[in-house]
């Protein structure tokens, strides 16, 4: 029986019989040749173009057609395997453009799961930042100058620890916070500026607006130290009192208590710090040999404490306190914690639940902080105390008023620091 359309015989068949070497796909299908006029098969008439006669139509078998090889042959564009009529697979050879396609999704999702990540870390930093001091509430502020300043506050707050953590951290009970350190750090393009003011400071309470009553206390020039300025009426009054006595704006305010220091401390694995000499103190905890060594929190926070056992008592304990902050925004800064999320989400969770910062604060000025302080600890920057000229008889420090004005003028207008500090 032939199997041919229309009884064409096996001579015509193109290569594609029962036991041919080139055998088709089961399932291909092969054009029928389309016959014009009447002529018998296999036969083209003869007559010119025009006169109802055409040409024979060539065969065009395999490898005789230049461009038409494989034309007339019965071979089926997109048949399985995808090959052309070359025997190619469609899309060059060995199928690169879809190995290029398939690492190109991989590479999209794998982009689009950090991005996710990164947004995601984002908004649960940001949410869990406690904005709760309203610089808006300070009254009658200096101009803004260039640059950023930041207030940077240790209170000895003891709210939420244990009694076996006041007593293991050497706090005491006292009720209510205090602050143990104050120090402003500006930021801007002649490097970072870390100032710290002693505590003693001797200042002036100047009028200003109760945080909660909302009362006008007006000054009467009333000279304190510095730290009852926060006792006094808490973050908004030292802002107050800080830029009343300076002349230079407070842009930002960050806060960090006892046991929020320890836990960031500890959350990095500890900080490693080059103690100059043996601190013992009684009334901060500290029991510390001299030379290169990692403080875990307990030993970090009675280091940065302890100023009777120094000679220098509150100035020799604001040094330390400048040291170990920097060493601890350059542990926090390093590839070893910002890259390891075993490492990177206790360290922010701690920080974060530690920390009490102003209500315009956001976790790209807390970063921006942390990396000029970083900066500060590697050379890239400049730290002091706040210059003095004495004492007064009561004790308090006395600023050294013409030093301070240039400060604050080169400040300011985020000039290279050339003032020297004590």
């Amino acid at each position: 029986m032939n199997e041919w359309p229309e009884g064409r015989s096996g001579d015509e068949r193109g290569g594609y019989g029962r036991g041919s070497a080139s055998a088709r796909p089961e399932k291909a299908r092969v054009m029928r040749q389309v016959r014009r006029g009447s002529g018998a098969p296999g036969q083209g008439r003869t007559g010119p173009p025009g006169q109802g006669e055409f040409p024979r139509q060539p065969s065009y078998a395999p490898g005789h057609g230049g461009d038409h090889d494989g034309y007339n042959t019965g071979q089926v564009y997109g048949t399985p395997g995808g090959r052309g009529p070359s025997g190619r697979r469609q899309g060059g050879a060995g199928g690169a453009p879809n190995r290029r396609r398939r690492v190109k999704v991989v590479a999209f999702a794998v982009a689009a799961a950090l991005l996710a990540a990164g947004v995601g870390t984002y908004v649960w930093a940001d949410s869990r930042l406690d904005g709760e001091v309203e610089l808006s509430k300070v009254i009658d502020r200096p101009e803004k100058g260039e640059g950023t300043n930041y207030l940077i506050v240790g209170s000895d707050s003891r709210e939420g620890m244990t009694d076996e953590e006041k007593q293991d951290l050497h706090t005491g009970s006292a009720e209510g916070k205090r602050t143990d350190s104050m120090m402003i750090l500006h930021t801007g393009d002649n490097g970072a500026t870390l100032i710290s003011l002693p505590r003693d400071s001797n200042v002036e309470i100047p009028t200003f607006v109760g945080s909660e009553s909302g009362k006008t206390y007006e000054g009467t020039g009333r000279q304190v130290k510095l730290n009852a300025a926060y006792a006094e009426d808490g973050p908004e009054l030292l802002v107050r009192t800080v830029e009343y006595n300076t002349g230079l704006r407070i842009d930002h305010y960050v806060e960090i208590g006892f046991a929020g220091f320890a836990n960031i401390v500890d959350a990095v694995g500890g900080v490693e710090m080059d103690i100059p000499q043996d601190i013992k103190d009684a009334k901060s905890g500290a029991d510390l040999k001299a030379g290169r060594q990692t403080l875990d929190g307990q030993e970090a926070l009675a280091f940065v404490r302890t100023r009777y056992a120094l000679a220098g008592s509150d100035l020799d304990r604001t040094k330390n306190q400048q040291k170990f902050l920097s060493a601890l925004a350059g542990q926090v800064a390093t590839p070893a914690t910002v890259l390891n999320p075993f490492t990177l989400y206790p360290t922010l969770g701690a920080g974060l639940d530690a920390l009490i910062v102003d209500e315009d604060m956001g976790l790209l000025d807390l970063a921006d902080m942390f990396w000029a302080m970083k900066g500060v600890s590697g050379g890239d920057g400049t730290s002091m105390n706040m210059p003095l000229a004495g004492s007064t008889a009561g004790g308090n420090l006395l600023w050294d008023t013409p030093r301070v004005e240039e400060l604050v003028r080169q400040l300011k207008n985020d000039e290279k620091v050339t003032v020297t500090g004590d």
